[in-house]
């Protein structure tokens, strides 16, 4: 049995989104597209063609449905899942009111309408 440490249920969702990544000198190192892979309150998995920098702090904007969201997160993990294919667990923070509001409610409607399907 595997011990979950997450505070927040993850939602395997595929959204579009663009990002822009800086070190700790506050230098943009990368910028793209990319999408996520699952969505939570706290963080989402994020898909690439190029690693992100350990630590480093990511500027995103993620196309829920009909809706552009602004995020500020810390890229806290990095894999190569293949040729060509990162995978980063990204670490929201700075999150207003408005911000988590709308992911809480993206969450909960993405989790409903799944139950529906079933």
């Amino acid at each position: 049995m595997t011990l979950e440490r997450r505070r927040h249920c993850r939602v395997d969702s595929i959204n579009l989104l663009n990002y822009s990544c800086f070190d700790a000198q506050d230098r943009m190192v990368e910028q793209g597209m990319g999408r996520t892979l699952n969505v939570s309150e706290s963080g989402i998995l994020l898909e690439t063609a190029v690693p992100l920098e350990p630590q480093g702090i990511v500027y995103i904007t993620i196309a829920f449905n009909d809706e552009l969201v602004d995020v500020k997160g810390r890229v806290i993990r990095s894999k190569c899942t293949g040729e060509k294919t990162y995978e980063m667990g990204i670490e929201f923070f700075d999150m207003d009111e408005k911000r988590m509001h709308f992911l809480t409610e993206y969450i909960k409607v993405f989790l409903a309408s799944c139950q529906v399907s079933e």
